[in-house]
């Protein structure tokens, strides 16, 4: 399969950080793959990102033939994968997930794991987004929220912090106190 003008173009924009537009049957996803290829050959990971599960599934198997054919790793990032797989599939050549999958991953790694060992991304040095405006516009409405369990519960820091805020608050009034008699003398004076 030889990439016509236009897909070379694609391609050309993708690689420099661009936004391609195409028509629906102009070949966005063999598009993809030449930048995705290009960059996959430093070893540092590429990530490509989709809307949905299925859509990952099926493009890291379509185009994950043409990269195996040419020596590389693929991977995808799918809602119900352990930490083991995932940090299996982030360590491929290239790696196909959702936004939210990606998202969530970096924030487990970044404000959950206490190890490295926990953490499941490798780095991130080239990602393409595919159904750019549907992730970046319609997505980006929704909030990446993620919690895990508390360390201290609300009652037992309260109970903690009670005494403390409690003699803050009267030397404080004491102050004030002391503040008000002061400046009525003076101004008896």
């Amino acid at each position: 399969m030889v990439p016509f003008d236009v897909q070379l173009i694609g391609g050309i924009s993708l690689h420099t950080g661009h936004i391609s537009e195409m028509a629906t049957g102009e070949g966005k996803t063999l598009v993809g793959t030449l930048p995705v290829y290009l960059n996959a050959l430093s070893g540092r990971g590429v990530h490509v990102v989709t809307v949905n599960d299925y859509l990952a599934a099926r493009d890291s198997e379509w185009m994950g033939s043409v990269y195996r054919f040419l020596g590389l790793t693929v991977g995808c990032i799918l809602h119900d994968q352990s930490p083991t797989v995932r940090r299996e599939q982030y360590n491929c050549d290239i790696t196909y997930g959702t936004n939210s999958e990606f998202g969530f991953d970096y924030l487990r790694d970044n404000g959950m794991a206490v190890r490295r060992e926990e953490q499941v991304q490798r780095g991130h040095y080239f990602a393409i987004v595919d159904e750019v405006d549907s992730i970046l516009i319609d997505e980006a409405r929704v909030p990446l929220i993620i919690s895990g369990p508390s360390m201290h519960t609300h009652d037992e820091q309260f109970g903690q912090w009670k005494p403390v805020v409690e003699s803050i608050v009267r030397a404080q009034q004491q102050l004030c106190g002391r503040f008000l008699r002061e400046a009525e003398e003076l101004l008896k004076n």
